[in-house]
């Protein structure tokens, strides 16, 4: 089993900056990819950003240019730095990877708990 956990949510003003991370720990033999999801009230939940083991990315049209996203592969942890939050940023963010448990040959989707993120003045 693997276990993500994520810290970093809080209040924050328009316009100011947040940094959320998540490790993840358990049996992992390979992770392909790690990613941030979020979900605000009343809408599905919705890619914010996405990074591959080779370090490529990708974002939502909604957060590029403000939001960055990295990996430590070897600590298997991932971050995103949101900057510029904008009050429709106000959602709970769930860090989610792709990863192969040992002698397993296929990968599995895990989430963690979520953290709440909400912007507002």
């Amino acid at each position: 089993q693997v276990q993500l956990v994520e810290s970093g949510g809080g209040l924050v003003q328009p316009g100011g900056s947040l940094r959320l991370s998540c490790a993840a720990s358990g049996s992992i033999f390979n992770i392909n990819f790690m990613g941030w999801y979020r979900q605000a009230p009343g809408k599905e939940r919705e890619l914010v950003a996405r990074i591959i083991s080779d370090g490529s990315t990708n974002y939502a049209d909604s957060v590029k240019g403000r939001f960055t996203i990295s990996r430590d592969n070897a600590k298997n942890t991932v971050d995103l730095q949101m900057n510029s939050l904008k009050p429709e940023d106000t959602a709970v963010y769930y860090c989610n990877c792709n990863a192969r448990p040992p002698y397993h040959s296929k990968y599995y989707a895990y989430w963690g708990r979520g953290t709440q993120v909400t912007v507002s003045s």
